[in-house]
């Protein structure tokens, strides 16, 4: 029985249409976002059961489906026929399901501030090429040795868009967003210690730059960033069109 206040402010219990032991679908997967919205569907895997994502993959035989935050322990507990169908990444933690597309080279640059950061950017690496976008990494240019940025600024200036990851101060977002014309979307990472763990000073460093145009994504959200690197993408092919 369930409680539900009346119209009349009167409260009283009424017979429940649903029992304690009803069985409801334990997911829905999204097959038209791709072409709602330009993104892919995705199942984000933390919290799930391996046997929620076996179940979510047996009724996906067929088709093409991204994974994100499949732990190395959980993908290791997916039943043996589930694995088998799978490209699993344990840097970036994203599996695909499906066979694998030509990739373009779509003018996308991902660029990580160290090599910790690289499991994040590793995600929008592999999340852009379940789209068919080749994504070019350019690692470990953090601004602690800020020649090595500079000595890759003529490549990152040809990029339509850029993807920054980084942790511990963020100091990286500001430095490249003031450097180049393209869109940047900044990453922050969880890569830090004291003040800098967990990622909040980075996405505070993010949210509070003075480099304008600068657009910022959730801490450790590479799935994010590349999402809307797709977007960008295709708002500017949109717009090419329409000339």
């Amino acid at each position: 029985m369930a409680a539900i206040s009346s119209a009349s402010g009167r409260t009283g219990a009424v017979p429940c249409s649903f029992t304690a032991d009803l069985e409801l679908p334990e997911f829905q997967i999204d097959w038209d976002r791709e072409r709602r919205t330009g993104v892919p569907e995705a199942i984000l895997c933390e919290g799930k059961t391996p046997s929620q994502i076996d179940a979510i993959i047996a009724a996906s035989v067929g088709r093409r489906l991204l994974l994100t935050r499949l732990s190395a322990d959980v993908h290791g507990a997916l039943a043996p026929e589930t694995s088998e169908l799978l490209d699993y990444d344990p840097l970036s933690r994203t599996a695909v399901l499906g066979k694998p597309i030509a990739l373009a080279d779509s003018g996308i640059g991902i660029v990580a501030a160290g090599t910790s950061d690289l499991p994040v950017a590793r995600e929008a690496a592999r999340t852009l090429a379940f789209s068919g976008h080749r994504a070019e990494v350019i690692v470990d240019v953090g601004v602690a040795g800020l020649w090595r940025l500079m000595d890759r600024l003529d490549a990152l200036r040809r990029c339509r868009v850029l993807i920054a990851v980084a942790g511990m101060e963020g100091a990286l977002f500001s430095v490249l967003a003031g450097l180049v014309r393209v869109p940047v979307i900044a990453v922050p990472t969880s890569v830090g210690y004291g003040v800098a763990e967990g990622g909040k000073a980075a996405l505070h460093a993010a949210l509070a730059s003075c480099a304008p145009g600068l657009v910022v994504v959730n801490i450790d959200n590479g799935f994010g960033a590349a999402a809307a690197a797709l977007k960008v993408l295709r708002a500017d092919s949109l717009a090419s069109r329409n000339l």
